[in-house]
């Protein structure tokens, strides 16, 4: 796989920020948060991926709906100068990392799984383990863990990835 120049970099840094910029209001008067936007190839395909979340998770009827709310601002804004693109409107998925304060708050209380750079004697020596997320402060950048019987705070830079557990 050919990885991209600095150039083509910039390129699509300026179309996901485009696009971003434009996007993002439509789809919070909608009542969702734009999470991310993407742009890459994708099966031989330029695409355009726009990732939104809400509380108690985004349906197929919400994917829809943002689509159809930023189709036509999108052709308008012009963001690849002509160039044809597939536009996709996506959940983040449950195992998205979690990475700004609104995603910490929005999990507050649930089972985590996390991976750090190194292991801690907090953690029992293990740099893979799962706990609950029971605190936050976005100031010192901490988060507050339930781990086993005990509750341990983290630096987030010893945070490889938090996401929510997948438990079946």
């Amino acid at each position: 796989m050919q990885s991209l120049s600095n150039y083509e970099r910039g390129i699509m840094s300026k179309i996901t920020d485009s696009v971003t910029a434009t996007v993002e209001p439509i789809i919070e008067n909608l009542g969702m948060e734009l999470v991310n936007v993407e742009f890459k190839k994708l099966y031989g395909q330029d695409t355009l991926t726009v990732y939104i979340d809400k509380v108690g998770g985004i349906s197929l009827d919400d994917c829809e709906i943002i689509h159809n709310a930023i189709d036509g601002v999108l052709d308008e804004l012009d963001p690849t100068c002509g160039a044809p693109y597939n536009l996709n409107v996506s959940s983040p998925g449950i195992d998205r990392p979690l990475k700004t304060a609104k995603d910490f708050n929005r999990k507050m209380g649930l089972e985590m799984e996390v991976s750090l750079y190194k292991p801690l004697a907090e953690t029992d020596k293990k740099k893979k383990f799962n706990a609950v997320l029971i605190g936050y402060d976005e100031e010192n950048s901490i988060i507050e863990l339930k781990y086993k019987t005990k509750n341990i705070k983290l630096n987030i830079k010893d945070v490889a990835l938090i996401h929510e557990a997948i438990i079946f």
